[in-house]
């Protein structure tokens, strides 16, 4: 083995603390290296000369290359720029860390490869061509190769490289690893100065550029992470400085607000809220508030105020409209009827449903009369789903169900503190609910004076104003108004306003009572029965002649909703298959003159009436019907025929 007298070999990194070469001045390392690479290409292990160099130019031996040429390889140019792009963010991290770096090395040279060894970038002198391929399987032994393999921070003096052009410069090189957030190696940092500025604490000022790298990505990446949330969340979130500049704004802000974005303006000048300023305002919560940015429609919003780090203000805000939307999902707000699902035989009723049918295409307010339980809600319900808004809310209140001094407050919803007991941050009333729907107003007779002046001013301007607030808000609503007390007789005696009268009966459409479409109660009867027994999985009873006659006669002071009671509690009760004359209220029974008569085979002046009695009497069996009417099946069938009777309403399979 060849020594060189008098020499120390070199610290290796793999002490628990390394450094420099100790011993000989810098400028005579040059000729040591210089008789220890002679003594390796003789077959000898100089001491002096650092284990893990003599292995890297054994390897770079084998690999079989030439240490005298000196020719930088790279990648093919597409492939070298898929890698460029691929490393892209890197490159842009590491730049002013290289050229901060480069600032204490003027005459170096500063280099970023990426994992395979490819560079991406350099500055200084003596440079490195992007693309240049540094592994030691291709230029043998260098100070990135050491650290691409070792995976650790490395130094490498001039003499110990493995092609000769790189000793002959007379650089020394340190090079440390740049790791991503799960501590995998993605690059590598290498510095390469001369003689004069490379020294011990090089190593750790190369140590640190590459840490200093690897932070500022897992800060981009976090960065990112969080702006990619905050674009995600369905409400729009502004984050100012202490001065109000806008800093932070998602999507869904710049959404709601049309393109706002960060500038000179502050957070007041740009959302003008209507109350009170939002950088001195007190922090809070789920808070209501109107902004009413410069040339812009009024947005109200519930927002949330919280403190920023930097004694900015974080708000958070969601559109009102949304969240009433949200409000009626949850609470089912729709209607359910359709013209289809109302039931009726008789002239009354097909004209009544013909009439509302025609409403239902325009977005006139409607005014719908009857006596309770005629079922002007499903009209109401039906003309909604007949309509363009369809697949709007459809929001029904009683009027005469709120008591008097919370009827503004439900329809017209009130603002944070209007009164004593309003709930914090205030309420939507129900046309802000029904905004681009129906609203019913139901048993509109029953409205205070007070409450009918706030309903003509919405009628007319279409905005609500609610209570305790000085803006009003604008509203999209179709009214359908309900009553069964005489309105015209109501304004004569001063007890509703005339001038809302007229607004309220632009269509108006009276239902009729269940005593004056008798034909129908057979069919409803029937159909009442089926639709109870399905849900209660309970075989349908058979409702006798005289039974259904009874029903037939009463003069139903509660009209359909009255009989639909009346069944249910028939099939609750019956213990058979038929529901009889028995079963039946004594003051039905009562007033049904001749129970056992009433379907015989005599027929009625109305006969069409009678005939539809005895078929749904007889649960829609032809061979019963015609030996109670005492006719021939056939002449029952011309019968049929004759007065247009549909079977399938008499039956009752047939749901109501």
């Amino acid at each position: 083995m060849h020594t060189a007298a008098g020499l120390m070999p070199i610290k290796d990194e793999s002490d628990p603390i390394f450094s420099l070469p100790e011993g000989p001045e810098a400028g005579e390392w040059d000729s040591l290296f210089w008789q220890g690479w002679q003594a390796f290409n003789e077959g000898g292990q100089p001491g002096w000369i650092r284990k893990s160099i003599l292995q890297s130019w054994q390897r770079s031996r084998e690999n079989g290359i030439d240490p005298e040429e000196f020719v930088y390889h790279s990648p093919p140019a597409d492939k070298l720029q898929a890698i460029l792009a691929q490393n892209s963010e890197l490159i842009k991290v590491a730049h002013s860390i290289m050229e901060n770096l480069l600032a204490y090395n003027p005459d170096g040279h500063i280099n970023l490869t990426d994992a395979n060894g490819v560079t991406l970038h350099y500055c200084g002198a003596d440079l490195t061509p992007v693309g240049s391929i540094l592994r030691e399987e291709v230029q043998g032994t260098n100070c990135t190769a050491r650290c691409l393999r070792e995976q650790r921070l490395v130094y490498v003096l001039s003499g110990e490289n493995w092609k000769m052009a790189l000793r002959q410069r007379h650089r020394q090189c340190a090079a440390a690893p740049v790791r991503n957030a799960e501590g995998v190696m993605i690059g590598v940092l290498t510095l390469t100065a001369t003689p004069d500025n490379f020294n011990a604490h090089t190593l750790g000022t190369v140590q640190a550029a590459a840490e200093a790298v690897g932070q500022q990505l897992q800060l981009r990446r976090l960065l990112a992470e969080q702006q990619s949330i905050l674009e995600t969340l369905n409400e729009g979130v502004i984050v100012c400085d202490r001065h109000g500049r806008l800093k932070t704004v998602n999507r869904y802000a710049r959404q709601i607000f049309d393109g706002l974005e960060p500038g000179d303006l502050s957070l007041d000048e740009l959302l003008r809220p209507q109350s009170g300023s939002l950088l001195t305002m007190p922090f809070c919560n789920d808070r209501e508030m109107v902004f009413m940015p410069e040339g812009k429609p009024a947005l109200s919003c519930v927002i949330s105020l919280m403190p920023a780090p930097d004694d900015g203000r974080v708000l958070s805000l969601r559109e009102n409209q949304r969240i009433r939307a949200i409000t009626r999902r949850v609470m089912g707000i729709s209607a359910s009827y359709t013209f289809d699902m109302i039931y009726g035989h008789s002239s009354r009723i097909r004209e009544a449903i013909a009439k509302a049918r025609t409403s239902s295409r325009s977005d006139s307010t409607v005014l719908l009369t009857g006596e309770s339980g005629t079922g002007k809600e499903l009209f109401a319900q039906a003309i909604h789903n007949g309509s363009a808004r369809s697949n709007e809310p459809f929001v029904a209140v009683n009027c005469g169900a709120l008591p008097r001094d919370l009827v503004q407050s439900e329809l017209f919803g009130y603002v944070d503190g209007a009164f004593t007991g309003s709930r914090r941050g205030g309420s939507a009333g129900k046309f802000e609910l029904a905004d681009g729907g129906t609203l019913l107003l139901d048993e509109i007779g029953e409205m205070p004076l007070d409450a009918q002046t706030s309903l003509l001013r919405v009628l007319q301007e279409s905005e609500v104003l609610r209570v305790g607030a000085t803006h009003p808000v604008k509203v999209n609503v179709r009214i359908v108004a309900a009553t069964n007390c005489d309105l015209a007789l109501a304004v004569e005696k001063g007890a509703f306003r005339r001038d809302l009268y007229y607004r309220l009966n632009v269509i108006s459409l009276s239902v009729p009572p269940l005593r004056e479409r008798r034909e129908d109660i057979v069919g409803l009867v029937n159909g009442f029965v089926h639709k109870l027994c399905t849900r209660m999985k309970k075989i349908p009873p058979q409702v006798s002649p005289q039974a259904m006659a009874c029903l037939s006669a009463w003069r139903w002071p509660g009209n359909v909703r009255e009989l639909e009671n009346l069944v249910e509690r028939m099939v609750n009760l019956c213990e058979g298959l038929q529901i009889d004359v028995g079963d039946l209220p004594e003051e039905i029974t009562r007033d049904c003159t001749e129970p056992d008569a009433a379907p015989s085979a005599r027929l009625e002046d109305n006969e069409r009436t009678h005939i539809m009695q005895v078929i749904g009497a007889s649960g829609g069996n032809l061979r019963q019907a015609a030996r109670l009417l005492g006719l021939s099946r056939t002449t029952l069938y011309n019968k049929i025929n004759k007065w247009q009777i549909d079977l399938t309403l008499l039956r009752p399979e047939r749901p109501a």
